[in-house]
């Protein structure tokens, strides 16, 4: 009976295996090998295949074997069957263990990783510790090592992400897609800093119109009210208005209010209005009560 367990589950495995080992290779890599996991043993077409099955995480780095998908020959990592001379992957890197087709792939030794290229349109920041698009050199506010945390919207990872990132103007990183759907909800301010996240001078123009057409009711007339700049941290006094403040340092409405409103002193009375309170204010003056007639 154990023994036609044991033969159940093996051919489960084996079909697992003949499922997994498709020339095409998985949803994330092109590939014609199935890496040997170093940690459990098994094969898997990739390290994502690997995590999404198992309840711990493969080292790309400590990979040692693969097996072809053509002749199933278990050999050293390597671009070539050494039995069959199937090539794995246009792309491979030694160091990752990374097969691919060719989409002009680079090892940067400063990330530890392999980049989607090419590797002259990017360059490496030592401060942010990121490789970065060329447009971006001398252009872009660093934070240390701002990749090795995670995207402050999904929490996922970001250094190791196949998934792009987008440099914010306040220097801090977020996943492309990430920033997609911030734009598509109106969400406009960096979730770390709330730092504009990109150019909004067409909105603030927008909210001074709406402010010049919109006059505030007359007790709110003159009121002020002192705020804090999200992307200047400028600190100042500015008019009171519903539909934002407008900070006078750099013409930003991503201001945060500081306080409560301070209003204007009350208007002087004029000598009429004066006046007019005092005759109401003055009491009469006592009058002396009737004598009453003498008794006899």
């Amino acid at each position: 009976m154990d023994s036609l367990k044991t033969a159940s589950k093996t051919n489960e495995e084996y079909f697992s295996v003949i499922k997994m080992a498709s020339p095409a290779g998985c949803e994330h890599y092109v590939r014609s090998c199935l890496l040997k996991a170093p940690c459990c043993g098994k094969l898997y077409v990739c390290r994502l295949c690997h995590d999404a099955e198992e309840n711990h995480q493969m080292d790309r780095f400590k990979v040692r074997e693969v097996q072809c998908n053509e002749c199933h020959t278990v050999q050293q990592a390597q671009q070539t069957c050494q039995q069959c001379n199937v090539q794995f992957g246009e792309y491979y890197c030694d160091i990752c263990h990374l097969f691919d087709k060719d989409k002009k792939q680079y090892h940067c030794q400063p990330c530890g990783i392999c980049r989607i290229g090419p590797r002259e349109k990017y360059f490496h920041c030592e401060k942010c510790n990121l490789c970065l698009a060329q447009d971006l050199r001398g252009n872009h506010k660093c934070v240390e090592n701002v990749s090795r945390q995670n995207c402050p919207v999904c929490m996922e990872d970001i250094h190791t992400s196949r998934i792009g990132a987008h440099v914010l103007p306040c220097g801090h990183l977020l996943h492309k897609t990430c920033f997609d759907d911030m734009i598509r909800t109106g969400a406009y301010r960096c979730p770390l800093c709330m730092h504009s996240a990109w150019n909004m001078q067409d909105q603030w123009e927008q909210i001074d119109q709406e402010i010049a057409q919109s006059p505030m009711p007359t007790e709110y007339r003159g009121a002020t009210v002192r705020i804090i700049c999200n992307d200047c941290q400028a600190h100042c006094t500015v008019p009171f208005h519903v539909l934002g403040m407008k900070c006078g340092g750099c013409g930003s409405y991503n201001t945060a209010q500081d306080g409560g409103l301070i209003q204007q002193n009350p208007p002087q009375q004029t000598e009429v209005d004066a006046e007019t309170e005092a005759e109401t204010d003055m009491e009469p003056e006592p009058q002396d009560p009737p004598e009453s007639p003498t008794s006899h």
